[in-house]
């Protein structure tokens, strides 16, 4: 579709959205706004505004890369580095907005424009690290940068490799190759994703008979009901391929051939064979990938990516998640040993598939640890949460923060925006929050930027815009937003995120919070440890209905519990991250013709029991194929080496709040970890490198398993005693495994 229909369509949409237009005005084409705290004024944004507004951005930045060619002086880190460095701020903004909002209000008219501005910005991308004479300048610095401070050797060290990574040293014939290359992957990658959204949102379960509905709480059962009655099902209930909805419902209904048909949708998603299916687009993602490596003279995709990361080649990577994966399946098969026991004495199930894991693995829950997940989240209001996950910042880090009322929504129905203060009062930065699904949004929660935080040469600085955002459980009629424990922690998780982006520090973008990407995830991670903590637990958790706290007896459980199941989401989480792996260290002559026939073999070839699934399958992937994680999907379990490990220090104080480490923990694991290699950051706040011991006991994955009589299932029967199985106990793994002290 050419440009012209696209500014058609979109001014069309435009039209039916608002009723005043401004007299046309467009409130892009200058990012300084006249709104509270310079956020995008998002009441104010037209469909019709984003092309014109990035394409003007774009010729602004290729000005400033002119005017740094053009520059007769020596090449130097004032004249070069420092203007190379700028040059993007504003079209950041534009380009945060935009794609924040496809992600979260997308439509066909958001689509149409991403069509049409992706591969400008791919091309505007490619003419600057593909420019000889700008190349040439910033190698000069790099050339002389002993002459440099640390920081400014670090900013040029980065921006050197930086070309060089993105085609620089290349023939003009390979460069021609390599643009070719990344105007293709900007588009499959955008259409991956838009098939994922499509996929997730067409199919509907329409329930309208009582009896199956049987073992589903009753706020599911609401929720469900709700959903139905604003698709026009009055009186039916209706369940979707949406977390908040799909995993109570595998969790807990009674119903196997409905587990069934729901879970396989939700695994067949971009799988079945219509304008939606993603299985050629990602065979030549990946391929495009191998062969942009090669040209850049990697072995492989993999290799290009994770030589920046802190495990630095793939191979180190394998042996990590093996490593790890040797425990967790043996951890994973006691479990599904002790659920077949269990099956078998409550109503004679023999055969445990995928789709029932998640419904044996809660009825066992609660006969072993007498923990329901259902009665827990009676205790996780959403508001509450929020409360007590604010106050933990409060004690750690002496913020707080507050509602403002007086900010632009970009979705004025299901926003809030708090503002960060410091101890002093000193305004930090602010964050949009996100909380529950709809049909324009994207699957699962995640943290991204409208603006970053920076600090500018005259002092001033330049706050963080951050948002969160979620796809909770709606509230009902008799109910609140009632969150499960893994919710409350997703909650503290991305959180985690918004208080690494509002903490960052620094002059310089390319340094300024910026860290590799298998640390990313460390900042978030170490958050959900405050959550399952009793002295937190007891600030937010309170019964919905009575108001009363979470029992101490309830805690306990809780955390005798907190390993059970952790065998299926240790082996379930590796094999997605092997899987990510397999497909990004293809060779660039491999020739793939079924994505499914090598996903199966990829699975098989690690030895995957068949009763647990990879977390992700390739067609809805979306991590690693229009997500960013490509050949990155390990870095949440490397990050949680580092977390599980920081943690550990906090406990070993006596005091989760100890302000002696926190503040340690901000400076340099937050605030200045890009300004310096992140694991002597990580040194510097803990005195050594991490060891793999918490990590370890954290997942259970050092618990010996012992055979032990199951407690007596709700439903006891006169069946016979089944035979016996063996039950292997586990054996710990050696801290001498961990990559991290290597």
């Amino acid at each position: 579709m050419n440009k012209i229909k696209i500014l058609a369509a979109a001014m069309t949409a435009t039209a039916l959205l608002t009723s005043c237009d401004d007299n046309g005005k467009n409130h892009l084409l200058n990012t300084t706004f006249n709104t509270p705290h310079n956020v995008p004024p998002f009441e104010k944004i037209h469909y019709r505004d984003y092309i014109p507004a990035i394409q003007q951005e774009l010729q602004n930045v290729n000005q400033t890369i002119e005017l740094i060619c053009s520059n007769r002086d020596e090449a130097t880190f004032q004249n070069t580095i420092i203007p190379f460095d700028r040059r993007n701020q504003n079209l950041d903004v534009l380009q945060n907005i935009f794609f924040n909002l496809k992600e979260t209000e997308n439509c066909d008219t958001m689509t149409m424009i991403a069509e049409e501005i992706l591969p400008q910005i791919s091309a505007a991308n490619d003419n600057i690290y593909m420019n000889k004479q700008l190349f040439e300048r910033i190698k000069h610095v790099y050339d002389n940068k002993n002459n440099l401070d640390s920081i400014r050797q670090r900013v040029t060290e980065k921006y050197y490799k930086e070309f060089v990574r993105n085609g620089a040293l290349l023939s003009e014939s390979e460069q021609a190759t390599l643009r070719d290359y990344n105007q293709q992957i900007a588009l499959l990658t955008l259409k991956f994703g838009n098939n994922l959204l499509s996929e997730t949102n067409s199919y509907k379960l329409v329930i309208d008979s009582v009896a199956d509905l049987s073992g589903l709480p009753k706020s599911v059962v609401d929720a469900a009901a709700l959903r139905a009655q604003a698709n026009g099902l009055n009186g039916k209930w209706l369940f979707t391929l949406h977390n908040a909805s799909i995993m109570p419902f595998l969790q807990y209904s009674d119903k196997h051939e409905l587990r069934k048909q729901i879970y396989e949708a939700y695994t067949h998603r971009c799988n079945n064979g219509n304008d939606a299916d993603n299985n050629q687009n990602l065979i030549k993602i990946a391929t495009l990938r191998a062969k942009r490596a090669k040209l850049l003279g990697y072995k492989t995709h993999a290799h290009y990516v994770i030589e920046q990361n802190m495990a630095q080649t793939p191979e180190v990577v394998d042996s990590f998640m093996n490593d790890m994966w040797t425990a967790a399946l043996r951890k994973a098969q006691n479990e599904l040993n002790e659920m077949k026991q269990f099956a078998y004495k409550y109503d004679k199930t023999t055969t445990i598939e995928a789709c029932d894991w998640a419904y044996w693995a809660e009825k066992v829950r609660k006969s072993k640890y007498d923990v329901e997940e259902k009665e827990i989240s009676e205790y996780f209001v959403l508001e509450n949460v929020m409360s007590g996950m604010f106050e933990v910042a409060e004690k750690l880090y002496g913020l707080t923060f507050r509602k403002a009322d007086n900010i632009p929504l970009y979705n004025t129905d299901d926003n809030s925006v708090y503002e960060a203060y410091e101890e002093n009062d000193k305004y930090l930065g602010l964050i949009y929050f996100d909380f529950h699904p709809r049909a324009s949004k994207s699957g699962g929660a995640w943290c991204t930027t409208f603006r970053s935080a920076l600090d500018n040469f005259d002092g001033t600085r330049q706050e963080a815009q951050m948002s969160v955002v979620y796809n909770f459980t709606m509230p009902t009629t008799n109910t609140p937003a009632l969150l499960t424990f893994d919710e409350v922690q997703t909650m503290f998780h991305e959180f985690g995120h918004a208080l690494h982006g509002l903490f960052s520090q620094g002059e310089y973008v390319a340094t300024c919070g910026t860290v590799p990407n298998d640390y990313v995830e460390m900042p978030s991670q170490i958050m959900e440890n405050w959550a399952s903590e009793s002295e937190v637990l007891k600030t937010f958790a309170r019964h919905y209905r009575t108001g009363e706290t979470i029992p101490d007896e309830m805690i306990e459980k809780l955390n005798r519990a907190s390993t059970w199941n952790q065998g299926f989401a240790t082996v379930e989480y590796i094999a997605t991250a092997l899987l990510d792996l397999k497909w990004h260290t293809i060779s660039a002559n491999e020739q793939i013709t079924d994505a499914q026939v090598f996903e199966k073999q990829a699975l098989s070839s690690i030895g995957l029991m068949p009763e647990i699934g990879p977390r992700y399958h390739s067609t809805y992937l979306s991590h690693s194929f229009n997500g960013g994680y490509d050949a990155g999907y390990y870095v949440y379990m490397w990050a949680e080496l580092l977390d599980a490990d920081a943690f550990s220090a906090f406990k070993e104080s006596g005091n989760i709040f100890d302000k002696q480490l926190s503040q340690k923990f901000r400076k340099y694991c937050l605030s200045e970890i890009g300004n310096d290699d992140p694991m002597k950051q990580y040194v510097r706040f803990r005195g050594q490198k991490p060891t793999s011991e918490p990590l370890i006991a954290r997942r259970g994955l050092n618990e010996p398993v012992v055979k032990r009589p199951v407690v007596a299932a709700p439903k006891p029967t006169t069946a016979p005693k089944p035979t016996e199985m063996k039950v292997e106990p586990i054996k710990p793994i050696s801290p001498n495994v961990n990559p991290l002290t290597l």
